[in-house]
């Protein structure tokens, strides 16, 4: 059980350090359509690489066949974690690394949002209070108490909540389209998707004007893995044996780890109020998770 807990806190420590890689990026001159643009392709490139693996190690037998309109329908699931990267990474161009992270962990309420417009269906309380907790965290975690408003650049905080509705889409749609289909072609048909619209958005000059030979190529292979490859395969080990309510809590290790990392690599400023929300977001996600698995276990109980 523990080594499996470890698989699902390590994959998201993984998502966790992207800002602070990207950042880098951005230091040693390169712009977000080659850092975005490389890092889709050598992910694509070594998914695709994976399922052949894969299906050569099962002879196939493992591997259900997607038909047109399901690979079209992954395909378009995939444009939202494309797009997911391409606001995440601009907003990084104007707010600190640990902002951002901030700003993209508001699909928690997002996600919540969307969910009760589309079951028509009002949250429970439980849900509610989590809510709470979390605008609460943002506003401590954001430094808006200490700065005012006046330190915040418009534009990063708008990138970064549409790249936050972006992944809340993406969440939403991704465990639902296809599911029979093995993880590692999945994986390799949403990032595809992904890919062409990012390459219609931003073409791939990095290809031909060296840039990705001369530096950049490092970037994107870091990127790719610990963005497109590494998360899904200890999420697809993982999360299957601990069960989705831990894996959602231990998921949320991706805030703490990209606030630390920013201070620690990129010497940004990380208050001890800031801290506080981090921890006061960390809450209100874990809450609802908490209460309903206590739910379950008094249900287990009368039974």
């Amino acid at each position: 059980m523990m080594r499996y807990v470890i698989l699902v806190f390590l994959g998201a420590c993984s998502f966790g350090v992207l800002s602070t890689f990207v950042k880098l990026a951005y230091q040693s001159g390169f712009t977000v359509n080659q850092v975005v643009g490389s890092q889709t392709l050598l992910g694509m490139l070594t998914l695709w690489i994976i399922f052949i693996v894969v299906k050569i190690r099962k002879k196939g037998d493992a591997v259900s066949p997607a038909s047109f309109k399901e690979i079209l329908m992954l395909m378009a699931v995939g444009t939202t974690t494309g797009l997911t990267g391409v606001f995440y990474y601009a907003a990084l161009q104007y707010v600190p690394a640990s902002l951002a992270i901030i700003l993209l962990f508001q699909f928690s309420w997002m996600g919540l949002l969307i969910e009760s417009l589309l079951n028509r269906r009002w949250p429970g309380k439980e849900k509610l209070v989590a809510l709470l907790i979390l605008l609460a965290g943002t506003v401590l975690a954001s430094g808006i108490l200490e700065q005012g408003l006046g330190s915040f650049t418009l534009a990063g905080v708008a990138l970064g909540l549409v790249a936050a509705l972006m992944y809340t889409l993406f969440i939403l749609f991704s465990g639902r389209t296809a599911p029979h289909i093995h993880p590692a072609k999945r994986s390799a048909i949403m990032l595809t998707g992904s890919f062409i619209l990012i390459s219609i958005i931003f073409p791939p000059s990095f290809l031909v004007d060296g840039s990705l030979w001369n530096g950049l190529i490092k970037f994107a292979v870091v990127l790719a893995l610990l963005g497109a490859v590494i998360p899904p395969f200890l999420f697809a080990l993982g999360v299957p044996h601990i069960g989705g309510s831990l894996a959602t809590i231990l998921s949320a290790a991706e805030l703490p780890t990209a606030v630390l990392a920013s201070s620690l690599v990129l010497r940004e400023e990380v208050s001890v109020t800031k801290w506080i929300g981090v921890l006061i977001i960390l809450a209100g996600i874990a809450l609802p998770e908490w209460i309903a698995s206590l739910r379950r276990k008094r249900q287990l109980k009368l039974q």
